[in-house]
């Protein structure tokens, strides 16, 4: 499978100099399977980019798999720039930790009344909506489960998984105070990449950042090493973090867990 990072930021967009490595976009990340099968997650800014490469390289119409984590809008306000979202040609189904219903209410929300000028009931793709719950369901050619994140409003992380490799994506999470969330280390277990939550430096984590539903790079370098997976990816990184203060949270995080790296825009692997 294909894995690749379009936004990595949290909270907002940034655009500076000093964020220029790891990219001012927020969340949004693509997965391929070998069949072409695309499964997308999160729409941040990030999804964007995403969109107008997929138009731009489509050989015929294109059915697209959204999976969202949550609501909070730099997970989702890309989703009204979304080429495909627009095209007649596109096929959309959209997956989140909720009813149906309220999946359609909140996208067709941020895109109402004096927030967007054209409606969601506008756009040209066709669209259908799933709610996630518990167990193992198929997208595309993947196997996807989802695991409940603390996290205001609630989140969740997903796995998605092939026959042979598995990745999981848990941007969105604050770590117990002692020791590790223990449902998250046993839903990672083996992980070939774990996607964290690196937002805060434990330093700020300490100093009036708890119960803001967010982690560290300390909390996931010793999640990754206690679930044992080969590798861990630091994201959803602050907005006002800039490239060598996230470069400083890499060198400190490989002490704990040596295969660790920052997740960037443009970041592409195949595992």
């Amino acid at each position: 499978m294909d894995i690749e990072f379009w936004g990595v930021r949290g909270t907002v967009p940034v655009s500076s100099p000093e964020t220029v490595k790891y990219g001012g976009a927020t969340i949004c990340a693509s997965v391929r399977a070998a069949g072409g099968d695309i499964i997308i997650i999160d729409a941040g800014t990030g999804l964007r980019p995403l969109g107008d490469r997929l138009v731009k390289e489509r050989k015929g119409p294109l059915k697209l798999h959204l999976l969202l984590t949550h609501f909070h809008l730099d997970h989702i306000m890309g989703f009204p720039f979304f080429a495909p979202l627009w095209s007649q040609d596109s096929e959309l189904i959209i997956y989140a930790p909720v009813p149906q219903a309220d999946t359609e209410a909140a996208l067709a929300g941020l895109m109402g009344g004096r927030y967007f000028p054209l409606s969601l009931s506008a756009t040209a793709a066709a669209k259908s909506y799933r709610a996630v719950g518990k167990g193992t369901f198929a997208v595309g050619g993947f196997r996807v489960s989802a695991c409940p994140l603390h996290h205001p409003q609630g989140s969740v992380a997903y796995k998605i998984e092939d026959t042979v490799r598995k990745i999981v994506f848990a941007t969105d999470t604050e770590h117990p105070e002692l020791g590790v969330d223990i449902q998250l280390r046993d839903f990672c277990r083996g992980a070939d990449l774990l996607v964290y939550d690196a937002t805060f430096t434990p330093e700020e984590y300490a100093a009036g950042k708890k119960g803001w539903g967010h982690s560290t790079w300390q909390a996931g370098a010793r999640l990754a090493k206690e679930a044992g997976v080969k590798k861990l990816l630091l994201s959803h990184l602050n907005p006002d973090h800039s490239d060598s203060r996230v470069d400083m949270s890499v060198s400190l995080a490989k002490w704990e867990f040596p295969s660790v790296e920052a997740v960037r825009a443009g970041w592409k692997r195949t595992i």
